[in-house]
């Protein structure tokens, strides 16, 4: 009897210590691992050896890109410290610009360095505005043509060639906030209507492509034609 009593007893000790290890696992939301045969265990890595048959393949580890911090905050829009290494999803714009924007520094042999948006547009300032307090002089039919850049908040701006810091923007008369280089309001001419267009270049005398320093970028070149020969009798 005695002993039959331990052989019962070890039995639900047995049993309990069964039933608190798959509580356990169920309480962490662990799954047991699943059973692995002979087939299921990884293959050894084998070293390639150059042979005067074979050469061993060569693979380049892909570049990979810093990246970007916030370099400096404006209320709710974000300014970063380079472009963003992955491609950006901004929301639609509904008239109050984007959440995302883009600022790339653009080479330019005739006007020299420029900054356009993500698009490859270019970008100007407008010498009626004032960037000591920053403040935008062009409304409405001025607006239709210089489309103002427009970052909706929050959001985040990323640019590059261009200092971080220099980024920022202003409130528009409508309530709107417009990108800023050095304190100077940035637009789209709509007389552009291709990446690297820079038709807007010295409109009025007071039109300019911006350089990432927010300044003026040199006049276009001028085109001098041949005089051209009177026909002799």
């Amino acid at each position: 009897m005695l002993l039959r009593s331990r052989i019962a007893r070890t039995a639900i000790a047995l049993t309990s210590l069964a039933a608190l290890a798959a509580c356990g696992d169920k309480e962490a939301g662990s799954a047991a691992p699943p059973a692995t045969s002979a087939t299921d265990q990884p293959s050894p890595t084998v070293s390639a050896v150059a042979t005067p048959e074979r050469n061993p393949e060569v693979i380049e580890a892909p570049t990979l890109l810093p990246t970007p911090t916030v370099a400096k905050t404006q209320r709710r829009v974000q300014i970063y410290s380079g472009p963003a290494n992955s491609p950006l999803s901004p929301a639609p714009d509904k008239g109050r610009g984007s959440n995302i924007v883009q600022l790339n520094g653009t080479a330019s042999a005739d006007i020299g360095t420029y900054v356009a948006d993500g698009k490859g547009m270019t970008l100007y300032r407008f010498d009626k505005d004032t960037a000591k307090p920053s403040k935008s002089n062009c409304n409405g039919d001025c607006a239709k043509t210089w489309a103002p850049l427009l970052i909706k908040s929050p959001g985040q701006i990323y640019p590059s060639g261009i200092n971080p810091k220099l980024v920022g923007y202003v409130e528009r008369a409508d309530g709107t906030c417009q990108v800023t280089i050095a304190g100077w309001p940035v637009y789209l001419f709509n007389g552009d209507t291709k990446p690297g267009e820079i038709k807007g270049q010295g409109v009025g005398g007071t039109w300019f492509a911006v350089n990432p320093t927010g300044g003026r970028t040199k006049p276009l070149p001028e085109v001098i034609g041949l005089p051209t020969t009177a026909a002799t009798r």
